[in-house]
């Protein structure tokens, strides 16, 4: 029984340290480190290509287009682009309607490709991407370039807020820990991912990605391998609608995690040549313990229940492995707020093994769905 014990601890200590210590020791490194002082803004405003991939969104690229050039930034450096993936409505009618500079119409290939033809399409000193749902406020564009002012800053992403909906999903809870550790990262090596709503890149640092991988993954380490800096701008802030349901949180996160394969094996971010040691111990910390996450706790039931009748200790532990299931499951007719928390969890765990095996079965995804409800 020792060695199935040595595995059980091993399997409980990495979950508990990827969800707890690690934000406790990237808090305690940042006192411990001297800050960095902020990067004085650009002496002269850089001119500025601001994209937005878009796929049958009639509903709101009008209004993003507008919220784009109403943003608090000289309009002859700012240049608007709209890359329609094959849109089947008037996407690219409205956007043009509403003073897009360029509207790109694509053939469907998804969005990374989209990106990528609409960068090499862009004028801009600067390349900042948006979501078509996502709505920037005024000063946003000034305070995300702001960063570029450090030479050593190659991607900068935002502060993406979500509005909740009144629904199931508790993503606003996580997602306001996750910044927290974000902000943390970006003090130290770097942040280790960014966000779809608001981030830039300098033209000469952009990479042209494969349509299985994405920037919001791939740039900040891939950039990092490259030397330049990946940093999180908490003053430059997005507002989007929240995914209503657990369910379609979960849906969302499983097209998302289709695609880390891809990121995390073959775009190389478990390759550690051109990683400092920094920010190599918060890419095991952060993206690869949580990718293996499901498999973890997967290991530690199995073994607990292997474990059962040994120690008063084991039937404890697999008793709370049990009620967090439980709790998930009765989240369904009973949506009380502890109850949605273990569901969320338990769903937002399992999608990256419902997303590995959509890749296996499925193979390199492709062509892209906006998540449902949040337009």
């Amino acid at each position: 029984m020792a060695v199935v014990e040595v595995v059980f601890w091993i399997a409980v200590g990495l979950l508990a340290y990827t969800h707890l210590g690690y934000p406790l020791a990237l808090a305690a490194l940042a006192r411990l480190r001297r800050r960095r002082p902020p990067a004085p803004p650009p002496a002269e405003l850089p001119s500025v290509s601001l994209i937005v991939a878009a796929h049958d969104e009639e509903e709101v690229i009008a209004e993003k287009v507008r919220n784009a050039l109403a943003l608090d930034y000289p309009r002859e450096l700012l240049e608007v682009i709209v890359a329609s993936d094959g849109s089947d409505d008037r996407t690219a009618e409205l956007a043009r309607d509403a003073g897009a500079d360029v509207v790109l119409e694509l053939e469907r290939a998804g969005k990374v490709p989209a990106q990528n033809a609409a960068a090499a399409a862009a004028r801009g000193e600067l390349l900042a991407f948006s979501d078509a749902n996502a709505q920037w406020r005024a000063d946003a564009l000034r305070l995300l370039l702001a960063a570029f002012g450090d030479p050593r800053v190659g991607y900068a992403c935002g502060q993406a807020r979500l509005i909740d909906q009144g629904g199931t999903n508790q993503e606003g809870i996580y997602w306001r820990a996750e910044l927290a550790v974000r902000r943390l990262e970006s003090e130290l090596a770097g942040v280790t991912a960014g966000n779809g709503a608001i981030y830039a890149v300098r033209g000469e640092a952009y990479l042209p990605l494969g349509p299985a991988s994405s920037h919001d993954l791939s740039f900040p380490f891939m950039l990092t391998k490259r030397g330049w800096r990946a940093v999180y701008a908490p003053g430059a802030i997005s507002e989007e609608k929240e995914v209503e349901t657990l369910e379609g949180e979960f849906a969302r996160k499983r097209r998302m995690m289709r695609g880390v394969f891809d990121e995390v094996v073959t775009d190389g971010m478990l390759a550690p040549r051109g990683y400092g040691p920094l920010y190599a111990f918060e890419i095991a910390s952060h993206r690869v313990l949580r990718y293996a996450s499901p498999f973890l706790h997967l290991i530690a039931l199995v073994t607990n229940a292997a474990l059962l009748g040994t120690s008063a200790l084991y039937v404890v532990t697999f008793a709370l492995q049990l009620a967090i299931l439980a709790a998930a499951a009765l989240a369904g007719p009973f949506p009380a707020r502890p109850l949605l928390l273990a569901r969320y969890y338990v769903l937002v765990t399992a999608s990256i093994a419902a997303g590995l095996w959509d890749r296996i079965r499925l193979g390199t995804p492709g062509a892209w769905e906006k998540a449902e409800g949040t337009r």
